[in-house]
């Protein structure tokens, strides 16, 4: 730390923070006699906190955000630098930073072509529907409107976004939803045998014809759109099973469906390719992102779309209806794509989406020597530093571990220095699994010193 704070600043911080501050996905009543958690420095994959330990974030600032690790200078400058030029203008007319930063993210998506900027995954996801819905009445009457969506996916926090929201806990209390919006069920493989009718064989495909099988029940000219995580995060870091993705492309195309991928934790890097999606050879209609964009030094989320979409709002210039009628204020912010840029630049400079490919591939055997040694993790499974372990009362029956002992083991790896996540008020009885995304600037002591907290921690709460 470099002493920015004195101890007396601290405390005060602290005082200010219990009496204003609303902290997200946390219950208050224990600050009336414990104080809260204050990170107040960060560099490269270390944060301190208002005490002054030292930790090791596992989770790229709690919610798989900080792609390129803290501290990066060049970012900040690249903020600085152009929020002395041009801080903002509404996103109806274009800025230099947001034309550059479109025409690089274009090149990394091949298929896609447009851009439409916003602030957070939820807005994106939110512009994303509209489309699907404005696309509706202008071409289809306003009756191929239905957006499926899948169980245990998630994709924000608005109305609307939960109403797409595959995680029971968290939407509970928040209804009644927006209505045209209907699950289908998850391709967990690990749990298929909770799904009635699962094969042992081919359940990639048979996953995916689950699908088919919702679509043919609403009726093929009422849906329009399919919107899933490439691999689902919060839901429990699952990646799908073979066959499932061309089997779902397939389908899109034959029911003349957009698909709609939302890449707001995958993306940038965050599973080894520049995009989660391009593991799986899928081409989508559109896509959305958020986190990793730009590392969190600036807040940025984009919608990007294929040819096809904006050619549908360009269609008849009479029309006064005949165009995309929403604005995202600071969707005109010039910091998040000056940002983006420079965190663009950093991932291939320094080579990040090998170094992702490599330490996720050490990370997964030593976490499947864990499971070797540890009879409470039932499976490990991901896709480069995005990754899960799901801990089970006992591997014969796979019941899920109570969510309470699964808390209890991120506690003890935070009591040890190192910050790891959890599937957190997600779906019910299965908020079970481990959840770790280190930096995509991870080393190999990094990936060793997490999985040993993790060995640690399992032996301290379960014996």
């Amino acid at each position: 730390m470099d002493g920015t704070f004195n101890e007396n600043d601290i405390s005060h911080v602290v005082e200010a923070d219990k009496a204003h501050i609303w902290h997200h996905l946390s219950q208050h009543k224990p600050y009336e006699t414990i104080d809260p958690k204050i990170i107040v420095e960060g560099k490269g994959m270390r944060v301190w906190d208002q005490k002054g330990k030292e930790h090791l974030d596992a989770v790229s600032g709690g919610v798989w955000t900080v792609n390129v690790g803290y501290g990066r200078e060049s970012i900040a400058n690249a903020v600085r630098d152009q929020l002395i030029k041009l801080n903002y203008f509404a996103g109806s007319a274009g800025s230099i930073p947001g034309a550059m930063f479109a025409e690089k993210l274009i090149e990394k998506m091949p298929g896609m072509s447009r851009v439409y900027y916003c602030n957070s995954g939820s807005e994106a996801n939110e512009k994303a529907f509209k489309m699907v819905r404005q696309i509706a009445h202008k071409k289809f009457g306003g009756k191929k409107h239905k957006i499926l969506y899948r169980d245990r996916d998630y994709h924000g926090t608005t109305i609307g976004c939960l109403s797409a929201g595959g995680q029971d806990e968290r939407n509970a209390q928040y209804g009644p939803f927006t209505p045209g919006f209907v699950r289908v069920p998850h391709c967990l493989e690990y749990r298929a045998f909770e799904q009635e009718g699962a094969p042992v064989e081919n359940y990639g495909l048979w996953a995916a014809d689950q699908i088919e099988a919702a679509i043919l029940r609403e009726g093929p000219d009422t849906v329009g759109s399919l919107c899933l995580e490439p691999v689902t995060a919060g839901g429990g870091v699952i990646t799908p099973p073979s066959g499932y993705w061309e089997r779902v492309q397939e389908i899109c195309k034959k029911y003349e469906l957009l698909l709609h991928i939302d890449e707001v934790v995958c993306g940038v890097g965050r599973t080894g390719s520049w995009f989660g999606y391009q593991h799986y050879g899928v081409k989508p209609d559109m896509v959305t992102m958020a986190k990793g964009v730009a590392s969190g030094y600036a807040a940025i989320a984009c919608l990007v779309t294929n040819e096809g979409v904006f050619d549908k709002f360009k269609a008849n210039a009479d029309d006064p209806l005949d165009y995309f009628r929403d604005i995202s204020t600071f969707g005109g912010c010039t910091a998040g794509p000056a940002a983006a840029m420079e965190n663009l630049r950093i991932i291939e400079a320094e080579n990040l989406l090998e170094n992702t490919t490599q330490m996720g591939a050490r990370m997964m055997d030593n976490l499947n020597a864990l499971m070797e040694k540890h009879a409470v993790i039932g499976d490990v499974r991901g896709k480069g530093l995005f990754l899960g372990a799901e801990l089970v009362q006992d591997r014969d029956s796979r019941a899920p571990m109570a969510e309470k002992k699964v808390a209890a083991v991120v506690a003890e790896c935070m009591a040890q220095g190192v910050i790891i996540g959890m599937t957190n008020r997600s779906v019910p009885g299965y908020n079970n699994t481990l959840c770790f995304s280190p930096a995509l600037i991870a080393t190999t002591d990094d990936i060793d010193r997490i999985t040993d907290a993790v060995d640690g921690a399992l032996g301290r709460v379960f014996g």
